[in-house]
């Protein structure tokens, strides 16, 4: 039985760490990023959304990026500042 627990314990602590989590997002130039990186592999993906209202709809772009990082930390710091590249580079054309 305890090796089913643990199994399953498991299971809850790695979906509570994919819980969007308010502290990690940030506006910048009336945009929305969030950052959401995930485990993969031991160690952290970079990924995070972009999002906007336009005309009263709300436009949501997600990215996803090969970098890797050892702690939860680093890499959302590194995805959000890789929200903020994205919309320096494409801005509102990112949602298209």
């Amino acid at each position: 039985m305890s090796f089913l627990k643990s199994l399953f314990g498991r299971r809850a602590a790695s979906e509570e760490a994919k819980a969007p989590d308010p502290a990690h997002a940030l506006e910048y130039k009336g945009f929305v990023i969030r950052a959401t990186p995930f485990k993969n592999e031991g160690q952290f993906q970079t990924a995070g959304s972009i999002e906007k209202e336009i005309d009263g709809v709300r436009q949501e772009h997600k990215f996803l990026r090969a970098d890797r990082h050892a702690s939860f930390e680093d890499a959302v710091t590194f995805s959000l500042s890789k929200g903020r590249q994205i919309i320096d580079e494409q801005g509102d054309r990112v949602f298209r």
